[in-house]
């Protein structure tokens, strides 16, 4: 992959709505990740995390990348690629199998996953994870690792995510149009889970919020294990419509008074006034920053509203003691933590990625957070495909099928 030591080096290429960012890191030998080349450049290409104008997104994919090959120095060739979007969606599953020499093999453990994933899904979706959230022994619940444990009945809980196979083809398409492999397709909520959460948080319960700029994705994690997925078409480019709408002034200039100058509180009153630029010939104006907050509050207070009652429905209200963990390029605005506690009644922070050296001060952004994840996502399943590539094989088969039109 590079000029570097090409086999300790991985690279998570996070194709967003509003921003491309691609992640170099380098695997060292304590089994950390140094972040050794950062590329990111403006999404032109997609909307609501789906490609709809292959060129743009090709063009901004290659921006990123050979950006991040020249403060990396190395060439890259494969990637772990993120995949947003409405069309994810995800259930649970159960399996059952018996252990054939009465001591749970990893041919059992595979066995028990296939038995999960023999679920009925609609045709144009596709099964992107498997994730288990626990094992079950003769009726002895609440087992993580099977491998090695004595039995005659192995079951399995699994949470699988799928996406839609259109829009796993088209964004594979555009990654291959830059002359680069994809390793895995990884959903957004998933990812960004690996690099901004705490075991302690998984364990007692959290609920993970990504707000990008088209999609806004939900992860709940209970005991340890994924519960609950979910993605809300509703994000920051909504809020930058709202600013344009509201202030009448081109779009462009809305994107830049929401990051330099909103705020998602309207009773913080700020009373300063910033200069808007109208439409047409028309002369800028001035206006206060609290009218400015009135416009965006109700927005946020929206999307939160939504997460609340999807957490409602899912049953996982009452048990994500952890609090809230918000992420994402659009959580940074000033004021959306308050707002978050005030809607969700929970301890809110901000989620911003961790477990990586190198850079620091660069990525310690949320934007970054899927990135990130990335990165830590290839580093587990890179050590597990190299104790059996044949597990990682079926990765590559789905993904050869997708394009081969096979079931």
């Amino acid at each position: 992959m590079a000029r570097r030591n090409e086999k300790n080096l991985v690279v998570g290429l996070d194709v967003g709505t509003s921003k491309v960012a691609a992640l170099v890191g380098e695997i060292k030998a304590d089994d950390t990740i140094e972040i050794v080349g950062i590329g990111t450049h403006p999404s032109r290409g997609l909307k609501k995390g789906v490609v709809v104008d292959i060129e743009s997104t090709v063009q901004s994919i290659q921006r990123a990348v050979e950006e991040a090959e020249l403060m990396a120095g190395c060439e890259i060739h494969s990637v772990y690629a993120s995949l947003a979007g409405s069309h994810i969606r995800s259930l649970d599953s159960h399996g059952i199998t018996a252990i054939k020499e009465h001591e749970v093999a990893q041919a059992d453990v595979d066995r028990v996953i296939d038995a999960a994933r023999a679920v009925a899904i609609p045709a144009d979706q596709k099964i992107l994870h498997i994730l288990p959230q626990e094992f079950i022994i003769d009726n002895q619940e609440g087992i993580r690792e099977p491998i090695g444990m004595s039995g005659v009945r192995l079951e399995a809980r699994v949470h699988m995510i799928t996406g839609a196979v259109s829009a796993a083809e088209n964004m594979i398409k555009c990654i291959r149009r830059c002359g680069l492999e994809v390793e895995d397709l990884v959903v957004g909520q998933l990812s960004s889970s690996y690099s901004v959460l705490g075991d302690d948080e998984k364990e007692l319960g959290v609920c993970v919020i990504d707000i990008g700029g088209g999609t806004t994705d939900i992860a709940v994690f209970t005991d340890s294990a994924i519960r609950h997925t979910k993605v809300i078409p509703i994000a920051g480019d909504q809020v930058t419509n709202d600013i344009a709408a509201a202030l009448r002034t081109p779009r462009q200039h809305a994107e830049e008074i929401k990051i330099q100058h909103a705020c998602a509180l309207s009773s913080e009153g700020v009373s300063e006034n910033i200069e808007v630029p109208s439409i047409g010939e028309r002369p800028a104006r001035q206006l206060s920053r609290q009218t400015l907050a009135e416009v965006v509050e109700p927005r946020y207070e929206e999307l939160f509203s939504l997460v609340r009652n999807e957490l409602r429905r899912s049953g996982f209200e009452d048990r994500v003691a952890g609090g809230i963990v918000l992420t994402g390029g659009s959580a940074k605005m000033n004021g959306v933590l308050e707002l978050a506690e005030q809607v969700f009644h929970t301890p809110v922070r901000l989620g911003l990625p961790q477990y990586v050296t190198g850079l620091e001060e660069t990525i310690a952004d949320p934007i970054y957070s899927a990135g990130v994840g990335l990165l830590l996502y290839a580093q587990q399943h890179r050590f597990a495909a190299g104790a059996d590539l044949a597990e990682q094989a079926g990765l590559w088969a789905r993904l050869r099928r997708w394009f081969g039109g096979e079931g």
